[in-house]
């Protein structure tokens, strides 16, 4: 499967994106999705995830009640809404697939080219 993430762009701070994760190749419904991001000096970290079938989700602790992910496995994609977006979400966002089916400290495989999200205080 092959991943391509979009949406990315400048928004102020107190501002909102959705990012979107398309799929080509293989249907994601069989993999445990995550979005992580990486700004430069650091190294990538985990975001948020999904399970296989959208019911079960987790976030790190930094955009816990800000940021939503959501599937739709139909369409082949997986979304990340960035609500109340701060200057230190800056990042380039990636999203990632578990074969596994795991979504969070599990073995993300497969990753998807970033975009990038500037946020301006």
């Amino acid at each position: 499967v092959q991943l391509q993430a979009s949406g990315g762009g400048w928004v102020q701070a107190g501002g909102s994106l959705r990012l979107s994760c398309a799929a080509s190749g293989r249907t994601l419904s069989t993999y445990g999705m995550g979005w992580f991001r990486q700004t430069p000096g650091k190294e990538r970290e985990f975001v948020a995830g999904i399970n296989r079938s959208g019911v079960r989700k987790h976030y790190s602790d930094a955009v816990q009640g800000r940021f939503i992910i959501s599937r739709d496995n139909v369409e082949n994609a997986v979304y990340l809404q960035m609500n109340s977006l701060k200057p230190e979400d800056t990042a380039v966002y990636y999203c990632a697939g578990d074969p596994s089916g795991r979504f969070y400290g599990g073995t993300f495989s497969v990753w998807g080219k970033g975009t990038q999200v500037t946020v301006s205080s």
